[in-house]
């Protein structure tokens, strides 16, 4: 096994276009890196440098000790699963496995151990003597990573090998692979656009946009704690809520405008984010995951005073553990270069609904996470309480997380 170490790294092609802008990262022996990002990031640029498969414009890739640069793909030991699971049809999946250690030329016995157990670790042993005609999208996707895992080499990478997979094989394949990557022990590095498959496979996660790191961490802080608007916009499903606020203080309290309606804000909120007193009438972005919104009627004595919005129902999709209700408040959507990438990714044109479906003018759909026990209706008030502990606010300007020291550009 072996550390991966990207320091400065850059991919700028022929006709001048720049896919990856000064990318470092180290990937510890044994940890499980996502990259995930919208299409056309630089994810999968970044994944074929480390594999041998770009030419590195500049900076150093690190293997181990070995500075790779220059080294052939071949020669790195890394052992890369495709998005396309390339299978030859004409051979059982006992050969397809074992074609590229035969390639080597190892013996026939060392052969037939590394295919017998990569077969017991990927529940393929029945099945080796079949063609992949014969096979299940979920069991190719497995023969395709028998062929890598056979290798034995110090580190994984896979670009986004389960987006060809129906929904219900995605989740199985996900359990799948984080479960052979912790019994194996091997680097990886892997390449998705799901947010939802990175989050539960990484032990960390890099956000890209355009070529450039946004933000490494663990799965839990890029949600609680997202550095950028961008990030913050991206983690999470549904997406958080973000609205257009004004910073406001009245004997002393701290609280945002949302429209016509106010919440306050919380002493733990402002001992979190200490730099939000610098920014009392200055318009801010304030982001509400949907989870930090429940039905009025299901807290007890209502919630505090402070922290509820009020809005007419517009759709409920009851989930059976939860219920998704969306509802419209009278205050402008945030429009930024962020959330115009973040828009396009989702297939929405920014230029035409730059508000979002169901909005109109001046107007933000909401979307909050309430208990399975709430009986709100298509057409009813709603009073949902926030959970003001854990708002997330953002600088209108920069796009930037606000927590502690001045505001930016003072």
């Amino acid at each position: 096994m072996a550390d991966v170490s990207l320091q400065h790294v850059g991919k700028v092609y022929a006709d001048g276009t720049r896919a990856v802008t000064d990318l470092n990262l180290s990937i510890a022996d044994g940890e499980f890196l996502v990259l995930v990002g919208p299409s056309g990031c630089g994810k999968t640029t970044a994944l074929r440098m480390v594999a041998g498969l770009e030419d590195i414009s500049e900076g150093e890739v690190r293997i181990g000790p070995r500075v790779v640069n220059r080294v052939p793909s071949r020669d790195r030991d890394v052992a890369m699963v495709f998005q396309s699971y390339a299978l030859y049809p004409h051979l059982k999946v006992w050969d397809n496995i074992a074609f590229g250690l035969q390639l080597r030329k190892l013996p026939k016995d060392e052969i037939a151990r590394r295919v017998a157990e990569a077969a017991e670790v990927l529940g393929l042993t029945e099945y080796l003597d079949r063609k992949p005609r014969n096979l299940s999208g979920g069991q190719r996707q497995r023969v395709a990573m028998g062929r890598a895992i056979v290798r034995e080499p110090q580190t994984f990478l896979m670009d986004e090998p389960l987006s060809n997979l129906d929904a219900k094989l995605r989740v199985q394949m996900r359990a799948e692979i984080a479960r052979i990557q912790r019994r194996l022990g091997t680097t990886t590095i892997y390449v998705t656009h799901d947010q939802v498959e990175a989050m539960t496979l990484g032990d960390r996660v890099a956000v890209m946009r355009k070529g450039v790191l946004q933000q490494v961490d663990s799965p839990q802080v890029l949600y609680d704690h997202p550095v950028n608007l961008f990030v913050a916009g991206f983690i999470g499903s549904p997406a958080m809520n973000l609205v257009e606020s004004m910073v406001e203080e009245r004997d002393g309290a701290l609280s945002f405008t949302v429209g016509s309606q106010r919440i306050t804000a919380t002493d733990a909120l402002l001992a979190s984010r200490p730099a939000l007193r610098s920014y009392v009438g200055r318009r801010v972005v304030l982001g509400i995951r949907p989870e930090d919104l429940e039905d009025a009627s299901l807290v007890p004595a209502g919630g505090p005073a402070g922290a509820r919005l009020t809005s007419t129902v517009d759709l409920v999709e009851a989930m059976g553990s939860e219920v998704l209700v969306h509802f419209t408040l009278d205050v402008a959507s945030v429009v930024t270069e962020d959330t115009k990438e973040l828009a396009m990714d989702v297939g929405v044109d920014p230029a035409v609904s730059p508000v979002g479906v169901g909005a109109g003018h001046g107007q933000t759909v909401v979307v909050a996470r309430f208990g399975p026990r709430s009986r709100v209706r298509e057409g009813d008030r709603v009073e949902a309480v926030v959970s003001a502990d854990h708002l997330h606010v953002f600088d209108r300007d920069t796009g930037l997380s606000i927590f502690d020291g001045a505001r930016p550009g003072t």
